[in-house]
C-alpha cells in the first residue's frame, strides 16, 4: 500500500519527517485529512491549530501545535511549513496550563491569537480544554 512522505518543518528545525498513513491539518478552508493518492492541494494553516500525523509504522500518532504557515500535498508528498511548531511530547504541561490561564481573560485580536495558540499547545500535548 502507498504511503505518504511527510515533512513538518519550521524555520528553526525539522520537527518530524517520515512515512505516514494519514495527516490531518486545519487550513483556513477547513480541516483536511490527507491519505495516499490525495489530489494536489496548497493551503494556509490556521494559526494556533494542531497537525496530526499517523506514522506508517503504526507507532503513536504525532501531534504538533502550529502557528501559521503552509500545507502542501503533491504526489504523496506532504509538506507542513509552519512559522512555529512544537511537538506535543515536547510541551511542558505546567507552563502550557499557566499560559492558557494567563491569556484566558484577555480581550482583543492579539488576545484571541494568544488564546488559540495556548489551547493548541494543550491539545497537542493531549489535554483537551
Amino acid at each position: 500500500m502507498a504511503k505518504l512522505h511527510v515533512e513538518l518543518v519550521s524555520p528553526e528545525r525539522e520537527i518530524w519527517a517520515g512515512e505516514a498513513d494519514m495527516v490531518v491539518a486545519k487550513t483556513i478552508e477547513g480541516e483536511m485529512g490527507i491519505m495516499p493518492g490525495h489530489a494536489p492541494v496548497l493551503g494556509l494553516l490556521v494559526d494556533g491549530s494542531v497537525v496530526r500525523i499517523k506514522p506508517a509504522d503504526e507507532s503513536e500518532t504525532i501531534s504538533a501545535m502550529v502557528s501559521g504557515g503552509f500545507f502542501s500535498v503533491a504526489s504523496d508528498e506532504v509538506s507542513v511549513l509552519a512559522e512555529y511548531a512544537e511537538l506535543g511530547g515536547e510541551i511542558d504541561l505546567d507552563a502550557a496550563r499557566a499560559e492558557y490561564e494567563r491569556v484566558s481573560g484577555l480581550e482583543g485580536e492579539e488576545a484571541a491569537v494568544a488564546q488559540r495558540r495556548a489551547r493548541a499547545r494543550l491539545r497537542a500535548a493531549g489535554q483537551e480544554v
